[in-house]
């Protein structure tokens, strides 16, 4: 009989150590070897890090912040802290010093554990404008740093029975984390979450999920962002072995390894493994190249609910066996889903992965809300493709009559660190949280997001344009890696486009066009004319006042350390908006020729 979960989210190691216990409950590759945890030495190792905490004077009002990519450490360090009544604040690896500074200062953290040399280098820099903290240490040798098993040596076994009695006063309402909030304008803001914020979403999720304690998992998502981090309690709490891969740039290697059952990820990611298949297939020659294409056309004709006939079916079973069973291959040949959030996925990529024997549920959620609030299923009529969803058990969602979607149930925080009026703002007097997206019900019970309240803008015509939608049908052009549509309170929409130069690139050598430079490239007209096909081909999905009426090409490429995007892949309006301000200004004054102006 399996013992009861209790409600703080360290009550999931001994659950699983007494239910599931395991050989490879934590899994992570350091200097090219795979380590492995089992069940009972990461209950030992989180239980020796409290003990070590207790031992230096820190208590449940102590702040401690992690920065480090996903490894086991990150989760020792993390249950050991909430173990003793304490909260930690988990920090993205490439947040710039002067985000460090101020989350630092503003939740009073007393210790920093870091994951290597370059993090500390970034630590430092600032420790001198950081009163409160106390000490540095880190998760890799680093000379002059204190290592983080000098706390496991320092817990006493006389200590025991004082973390017990501390355990036993920890309840479901206290804070368990702060997490700052990446955001896409301002100031980062604290989100309070509790424990049971937390652990009520992953009871909820459970209730909706397929789950065995036989499954392995791979995380490769921030574990500082709560859409993977609750990802890896839910796994650990139904027995799954998780094994964090060793960077985004190691996955495609690291998931052929580890064979896993099941992932989260962000549509970015997906977008550019459909980008890596469809430059194989291109590759092809003659009849394979033709099945190749026939396969990609019948898997982008499945239904959204999967309610296909039998005719279509048989094709697809043909399509499978001679297609995408290589496809599940790269993959590790045992993927049974694919968990989607933390931006809308383009609908195309979900129905292909889907009918490719790869299933992609999308979910919905923010750090405010723990984060899951809707989420497809894997069951049949339970998943259809283009929406988020079904609200969890436990969730309420409502339409506002402005259309912004607003939720109540126990994973929505207690508010902002701080920030008494930003939490009084975020609530209306019945108690919805303001989630400040925009969406609608699908069949009256699958939600469907159009996009972000403070994203749609107002043209000067007075017309209101949502760009989500219209960004992401432009993505399905192999030319666009990224775009932007602008247009607020001017005379029409236009885009700012970054091209796909490595698609570019063999296109190029097919056409016999010889680019010497990105500039080059970004100023052709047959690249230009070429662009604009595509974007006439989707603008008819699309209202006239919606419709892309000039676009200009950039040769950056936007990524999370350039600052154009959040760690989570989604836009940063504000700061590319600030980048392109002259160019998005001669795209309404048509004065550079740089511009496609038709």
């Amino acid at each position: 009989m399996k013992s009861i979960l209790k409600n703080r989210l360290f009550d999931i190691l001994p659950y699983q150590l007494e239910n599931f216990p395991r050989n490879d409950a934590l899994n992570d590759k350091k200097a090219g070897k795979w380590r492995s945890f089992s069940s009972q030495e990461v209950y030992d190792i989180v239980e020796k890090v409290s003990l070590g905490l207790l031992k230096l004077g820190y208590g449940s009002e102590d702040k401690f912040a992690i920065i480090s990519y996903n490894c086991a450490e990150w989760e020792f360090i993390d249950l050991g802290i909430l173990q003793i009544g304490a909260a930690d604040v988990p920090l993205y690896p490439n947040m710039n010093e002067a985000n460090y500074k101020y989350i630092f200062n503003d939740s009073q953290v007393k210790l920093v554990f870091v994951e290597n040399k370059e993090l500390y280098q970034k630590v430092k820099n600032v420790l001198p404008e950081c009163p409160s903290i106390e000490d540095v240490y880190s998760f890799e040798e680093i000379e002059g740093v204190k290592h983080w098993s000098e706390l496991t040596r320092l817990a006493e076994d006389s200590l025991k029975d004082k973390l017990n009695e501390i355990k036993d006063s920890v309840t479901q309402e206290d804070l368990a984390t702060i997490i700052y909030t990446s955001g896409t304008t301002g100031v980062p803001k604290g989100v309070m979450l509790t424990h049971f914020n937390i652990l009520s979403d992953c009871l909820m999720v459970e209730a909706v999920m397929p789950h065995n304690e036989h499954d392995r998992i791979i995380s490769f998502l921030p574990l500082c962002h709560i859409f993977e981090r609750t990802a890896v309690y839910f796994y650990m709490m139904v027995g799954a072995a998780v094994y964090f891969a060793e960077s985004i740039d190691k996955i495609g290697e690291n998931i052929k390894e580890v064979k896993p059952n099941y992932f989260t990820t962000v549509p970015r990611v997906i977008e550019k493994i459909f980008d890596k298949i469809m430059a194989t297939g291109r590759e092809l020659k003659g009849v394979k190249k033709t099945i190749f294409g026939w396969s990609l056309k019948v898997a982008n004709r499945y239904n959204p609910k999967g309610e296909n006939s039998a005719f279509y079916n048989f094709k697809l079973n043909i399509a499978r066996k001679l297609v995408f069973t290589k496809w599940q291959q790269a993959l590790g040949g045992e993927v049974k889903g694919i968990i989607s959030g933390a931006a809308v996925l383009q609908p195309r990529l979900g129905r292909i992965f889907t009918a490719a024997g790869i299933p992609i549920v999308s979910g919905y959620g923010l750090t405010e809300t723990s984060p899951v609030l809707t989420c497809n299923r894997f069951g049949k009529g339970e998943n259809y493709i283009g929406t988020v969803g079904l609200p969890i058990p436990g969730v309420e969602i409502r339409i506002a009559d402005n259309g912004e979607i607003l939720a109540k149930g126990p994973n929505v925080t207690k508010g902002y660190f701080n920030l008494p009026k930003e939490t009084q703002k975020a609530f209306d007097d019945e108690g919805w949280f303001h989630t400040g997206d925009v969406g609608e019900w699908v069949e009256g019970k699958f939600l469907k997001i159009t996009d972000r309240l403070k994203e749609v803008f107002k043209t000067s015509g007075g017309k209101y344009v949502a760009p989500q939608p219209i960004e992401n049908k432009m993505k399905e052009s192999f030319f666009i890696d990224n775009i932007m549509v602008i247009g607020e309170m001017r005379r029409f929409v236009a885009a700012i486009v970054v091209p796909d130069f490595e698609f570019i690139k063999q296109w190029c050598k097919k056409k016999c066009v010889d680019f010497q430079s990105k500039e080059e490239l970004i100023n052709s007209k047959i690249l230009k004319d070429r662009i604009w096909q595509d974007i006439q081909k989707y603008n008819k999905r699309f209202d006239h006042i919606e419709q892309i009426k000039k676009f200009v090409l950039v040769s950056d490429v936007w990524s999370v350390e350039t600052g154009e995007l959040t760690p989570t892949l989604k836009l940063k309006r504000r700061v590319i908006k600030e980048k392109y301000k002259d160019l998005i200004e001669e795209i309404y004054s048509g004065e550079n020729n740089k511009l496609t102006n038709y």
